[in-house]
This record gives C-alpha cells, structure tokens and sequence, in this order.
C-alpha cells in the first residue's frame, strides 16, 4: 500500500465497554469507511478485511473494530440485538470523528449479514455524517422502519445464488428513498466463496464508495 500510516490498535469506549478496532488512515485521505461485521464474525473477518484492503488501495481509510467485547460475544443473542449493535457502531463513529487526524474526513459503513441492519440504522440515525452505505450479503430488512429514513446512498450487493437474501434485499431496496443501486453477483452464494465473487464484490463496494466519498478527479 503506497502511502500509508501503520496500522493503529485502537480502543473505543462505547458505553460501559471498550471495543477493540483496528484503524488504517492512508496519507492525504478525505475519507474513511467504519466496517459492521455480521453475527459471529468480528473485525478480523477475512472477507471483510479483504474488502479493506482493496477500499485503503482506493486512498479511503478504513476502521474494522468488534461490535461486542469478547464477554457479550458469547451471549448469543447480543449477536442479533440489532439495537444494541446500532449503539455500538454510533459511538464508533463519533469516536473516530472526533480523533484529530479525522477531524474532516468523509464516512461511509460497510455492512455484511445483519451488520447491515446496524449500519442502516446508524445511517438514519446520524445524517449528514454518513455519506455512503454499502451492504455484502446483507440483512437490510432488518432495519425496519429505518429503512425510510436513510438519506445517504445505499448499495446493496448480494450473490446471485443467495436467493432467500435477494428477496430480502428487493423488498428493503423498496423502502429505501435514498439514491440507491441493487447489484447481483452471478454465481456467487451467501459468503462470497466462489472465484471471483469477492473481488467483484469489493470492487463494487470501492467504487461506490470512491464515488460518493472522495472528491471528482480532473
């Protein structure tokens, strides 16, 4: 990666909890994407941190951190307490705004599986402080009522083969109000596995990203 800072650990309180998070914040950057991780994964989830990598190579920052501690995590209902996680990702957000070096940076949430749930309400709930969603596979139908409240641009991808989540996704893609795009990736199951699916996944996510998050090249 060309002109980068070196990795951060970081430690963000969120509550009566402090979160483990891993932070990269490329030279020069306007941006930053705060990732929200499905039920049972975390921020060392290789797809997602696979996808951070190829957003950081775009110039975009990138924040994957755990929505629970490792205590919570084995509580297995904290793992679909949407609301809960929501509060998580918030105080992450505002966490990561108020760090100097981010001071004016641009954000966006990257959500996989019922992070998307997260991610979509915490966009609704924040505003203008979001400026991009993406969801991978993604449970949007999970924010309810959120949904019609999202202001910033949405992209849902999903795989080709996952129909049960396509059908989910077309029916939250209809209660979205926002700018928003709908991609299915043929040939590709729920996690993305097959050759390929991943890639074109992560390349949808960064140019949609790079789009709404950084400024027009000339």
């Amino acid at each position: 990666m060309i002109g980068t800072i070196s990795e951060q650990h970081v430690r963000i309180p969120a509550g009566s909890v402090t979160l483990e998070g891993d932070l990269i914040l490329p030279q020069a950057t306007g941006a930053a994407v705060i990732f929200a991780h499905g039920s049972g994964s975390s921020r060392l989830s290789p797809r997602n941190r696979y996808v951070a990598s190829v957003v950081q190579n775009a110039g975009i920052g990138t924040l994957l951190f755990d929505l629970l501690t490792r205590e919570e995590d084995t509580v297995y209902q904290h793992r679909f307490n949407i609301e809960l996680l929501t509060d998580r990702l918030k105080a992450a957000t505002l966490w990561l705004r108020d760090l100097p070096e981010a001071t004016d940076l641009r954000f966006g949430y990257f959500g996989a599986s019922t992070g998307t749930a997260s991610a979509l309400r915490a966009a609704a709930d924040l505003g203008t402080i979001i400026n991009a969603v993406v969801s991978r596979g993604g449970r949007p139908d999970l924010a309810e009522q959120a949904l019609e409240r999202v202001a910033s641009p949405v992209l849902l991808i999903v795989g080709g083969h996952d129909h049960l989540v396509i059908e989910l996704n077309q029916r939250a893609y209809s209660r979205i109000n926002a700018e928003k795009r709908l991609e299915i990736v043929p040939g590709a199951t729920h996690l993305f596995e097959e050759p390929g699916a991943l890639e074109e996944a992560a390349r949808l996510a960064t140019a949609w990203f790079a789009r709404h998050l950084l400024p027009p090249t000339r």
